[in-house]
């Protein structure tokens, strides 16, 4: 009876004792961002503080060299005419006044006959004017009939002047005007003349083409100088105002180097892009730059107090930027943050930091090795 009390007795503690080691909390899982680094690691670390500092913003735009429009001229013809010579090709370098190409225009014909008619009417009628001053002060007409000569030859005046301003119009200068009356000389071909010094760069006709007075036919460009044109997203413009410095890249040339101010800023927003015209002007004497080159343009911002962190400081994990934050004495977390483009050596962070924080700025790399070393041995 002794013995049975004694087992029993027994089989309860053990019971008991189960109970309470079911209770029992499982040790916590040590948190996989922090690390505790070595006396000797520890020494190698260098600390500093988060801290703000001007940032002058840089807005980067894909654009495109473009020709000058103040130093472009669309050349066409003054009169509808066939074109029976073509005197300048492209790439070739034009003076103003240089003949570009010649039509025949039976236009021109008509306006130089019926100009010749007003010329031979206005001389019948001086002579008629005159004869009947000597014939009124002789008191064979009338005051009435002078009159009439008069006005006949007054209105010979007008049509004559708009005869010759008819032909201007056509391209004929006053000397050939002049010449035309003189001579008498009908002739129908017109030159198609240079407007500008520069080079032309597009032909649009063919020998033997009819063409219109709203034809370009030649385009000629003062290459010396051009535009850098981009367009802004709306998003962004207010980062942009004319008299900005601009820094200007083109790749094809491996030129990063061009500085100009912005020349002019759009008002108004293309709705289809939604993004805003900016260029600036460009000299060319050396011609390196061509017209629909690409280029990158790089517009300065004023400086902005921001919040950054120095380029060593950040450590990549996971195909994200992170940086380490003293978390008491001896102890450090490894946090992820969102960080702008790298510039003068800094990166702006966008989120992941409130400020004041003090993080390792170098041996960030050796301290993330040793992160993964000690939650290795851990698991």
């Amino acid at each position: 009876m002794k013995n049975a009390l004694i087992l029993v007795l027994t089989a309860a503690a053990l019971v008991g004792c189960n109970k309470e080691g079911a209770k029992a909390p499982a040790p916590a899982a040590a948190d996989p961002a922090i690390v505790h680094p070595g006396d000797e690691l520890r020494a190698h670390l260098k600390l500093a503080e988060v801290s703000l500092q001007p940032v002058a913003e840089t807005l980067r735009v894909a654009g495109r060299i473009d020709f000058d429009e103040q130093r472009l001229a669309r050349i066409g013809a003054t009169v509808t005419g066939r074109v029976t010579q073509i005197d300048a090709k492209v790439g070739q370098r034009v003076r103003k006044g240089d003949v570009l190409a010649r039509l025949n225009s039976s236009e021109l014909s008509s306006q130089q006959l019926a100009y010749l008619k007003a010329r031979a009417e206005l001389e019948l009628n001086r002579r008629n004017a005159e004869r009947a001053r000597l014939l009124f002060d002789s008191d064979v007409i009338s005051a009435a009939e002078l009159q009439r000569r008069q006005s006949e030859f007054q209105i010979s005046q007008a049509e004559t002047r708009a005869a010759a301003d008819q032909l201007q119009l056509l391209g004929v200068s006053p000397a050939a005007i002049e010449r035309l009356g003189r001579e008498g000389t009908v002739d129908s071909v017109t030159p198609v003349i240079a407007t500008m010094d520069g080079v032309v760069v597009e032909r649009k006709l063919a020998l033997g083409q009819v063409v219109q007075p709203a034809d370009a036919l030649f385009v000629v460009a003062d290459l010396s100088r051009l535009w850098a044109v981009a367009q802004v997203p709306e998003q962004q413009a207010g980062q942009v105002r004319t008299g900005q410095t601009v820094s200007i890249r083109v790749p094809a040339l491996g030129i990063d180097s061009l500085q100009a101010p912005l020349s002019f800023v759009a008002q108004t927003i293309n709705p289809e892009t939604r993004t805003v015209l900016v260029r600036t002007e460009l000299d060319n004497a050396d011609g390196l730059l061509k017209p629909e080159m690409l280029a990158t343009m790089l517009v300065e911002g004023p400086p902005v107090e921001r919040m950054v962190v120095p380029a060593s400081a950040v450590v990549r994990e996971s195909d994200e930027d992170h940086v380490f934050i003293v978390e008491g004495g001896e102890s450090f977390r490894l946090v992820r943050v969102k960080l702008g483009p790298e510039s003068g050596g800094q990166r702006v962070v966008l989120s992941g930091l409130k400020g004041k924080e003090r993080i390792v700025v170098e041996g960030g790399f050796h301290l993330n090795n040793e992160r993964n070393r000690q939650q290795m041995e851990g698991s």
